[in-house]
């Protein structure tokens, strides 16, 4: 059992929070220096980036003075010959009975896609109307700073009574699918073994406003292929009475939804949870929701997005525009991602949806699966010392009482981190706010937020340094 033996005083805290207005600037600066490095795991990219990007994470966190040893690592992937991503792993043992914390993060971006829709270049960092904009600089180089801003802050002021236990975990492929994450864990478990794990890779209820994330939905993702020709055609010859397969296709997948555009496949499950007050206002604000179209499903807006599935095209492989002719064509390829309500698990989630499909397939269509990528969504048990810890540092580091969260994005490694060190409390927070545009052109973060972020951090750990294990 964890108790707080000596409650942090107004003094110390007074302390830790001037040592992070201090820091901040530096911060921000570093953080400059992190969004410049364009570390994108996906291997069309430049890999050499992403040993760029560990390279100088590692730097950042020997020059915080706090970790005992600080590594680049990288682990297998399984089922594969290859090597994951390079990630950071720095150590510091505790001392005096104290518990230990991890602190994660991820160093990688996503492609910055067309560069013409972009304001300012993606990989330069560029501060306008109180946000900081870049590829990374909310998603999740934020994350890494909030890390190293607050370790630097708590150093500070506790010096030599600094006895808390520190891990930071900082992974290099999490946009790319964390392939290597579950070995990562089992190869390490002894160094990120903590009691409790801050992941810093969610976002708050508005710019002023924490937010603890709760909930997270899961992710069902694969392949389709629907084909219904040995090869091509001529559309005048034959069209009428042979079906091609975007035809076959375009029927198959309305079917996945009803008139109101609520999922419609038996099976996905909803969770019963209630949800802040929260209106079409405010997601058309949130969303860029053109003024003429409706938003889809039915029930509280947040109660769609955190409670129940969804299910989204995200890619199609068929003839382009420019180069279409009049044929029949024999296939078309498309990638189906499903978010899945907390609670379900994501191999049911996805028997549903290839049930259905198999079910509803339009003319005798032949269907194939592949490259199915599955994981759990995640409940948070908050009745923890550390949620307690937590709630109460969000709320005088920003100055506002935070909100708990569900969230319709997915973190699937979570549910590996839950597996691992299944003593572990998990504490989801984060520094993006509603218009961060993270995997968008654009992305940013209010600078406000990040400041508060971090004082929220800082004093987290410096109340967890009164916490003893008994």
């Amino acid at each position: 059992m964890t108790t707080i033996s000596s409650p942090s005083s107004a003094e110390q805290d007074a302390s830790v929070l001037e040592a992070v207005a201090t820091g901040i600037p530096a911060a921000l600066s570093d953080l400059g220096t992190l969004v410049r490095i364009p570390g994108i795991a996906w291997p069309a990219f430049d890999q050499t980036q992403l040993e760029r990007s560990a390279d100088a994470v590692a730097d950042l966190a020997r020059g915080t003075g706090v970790f005992d040893e600080v590594r680049v690592l990288r682990a297998a992937i399984p089922g594969t010959d290859e090597m994951g991503q390079p990630a950071v792993l720095a150590t510091k043992k505790a001392r005096n009975g104290r518990p230990t914390i991890l602190l994660y993060a991820h160093h990688d971006v996503q492609p910055h896609g067309d560069e013409a829709l972009w304001e300012t270049p993606p990989f330069e960092p560029t501060v306008r109307d109180g946000r900081l904009y870049g590829r990374g600089a909310a998603d999740d180089k934020a994350g890494i700073m909030s890390h190293i801003a607050s370790l630097r802050a708590v150093s500070e002021v506790l010096g030599d009574d600094f006895d808390l236990g520190v891990s930071m975990f900082i992974e290099g492929e999490e946009e790319y699918g964390s392939r290597s994450f579950a070995q990562f864990l089992s190869d390490n478990a002894d160094a990120l073994r903590a009691d409790a794990i801050v992941v810093a890779d969610s976002g708050n209820w508005d710019q002023r406003t924490p937010g603890l994330t709760v909930t997270l939905r899961g992710n069902a993702r694969f392949t389709l292929k629907i084909r219904t020709l040995e090869h091509a055609s001529h559309s005048g010859m034959f069209g009428g009475a042979v079906p091609d397969a975007m035809m076959a296709a375009v029927t198959l997948l309305a079917t996945l939804w009803d008139a109101d555009g609520a999922v419609a496949v038996e099976g996905l499950q909803a969770r019963d949870m209630g949800t802040p007050s929260y209106g079409e206002d405010t997601l058309r604000d949130e969303t860029g929701l053109l003024p003429g179209v409706s938003p889809i499903g039915r029930d509280e807006i947040l109660s769609r997005i955190w409670n129940k599935p969804s299910v989204t095209i995200t890619g199609i492989d068929a003839t382009s525009v420019e180069a279409a002719s009049n044929t029949l064509l024999p296939e078309v390829s498309v990638v189906i991602s499903s978010r899945v309500a907390p609670g379900q698990s994501a191999k049911d989630a996805y028997d549903a949806l290839e049930a259905h499909l198999r079910a509803h397939a339009p003319f005798g269509a032949e269907l194939t699966f592949s490259d199915v990528d599955l994981g759990d969504g995640f409940l948070v048990d908050t009745a923890g010392w550390a949620v307690e810890l937590t709630r109460a540092a969000m709320e005088d580091g920003y100055g506002v009482a935070p909100v708990d969260l569900g969230v319709g994005g997915s973190i699937p490694f979570i549910a590996d981190l839950v597996r691992e060190f299944p003593g572990a409390q998990i504490l989801v927070t984060g520094v993006e706010d509603p218009h961060s545009r993270a995997h968008s052109p654009n992305e940013s973060l209010h600078l406000d937020t990040f400041r508060n972020a971090v004082r929220a951090e800082a004093l987290l750990l410096a109340r967890m340094n009164g916490a003893t294990q008994g």
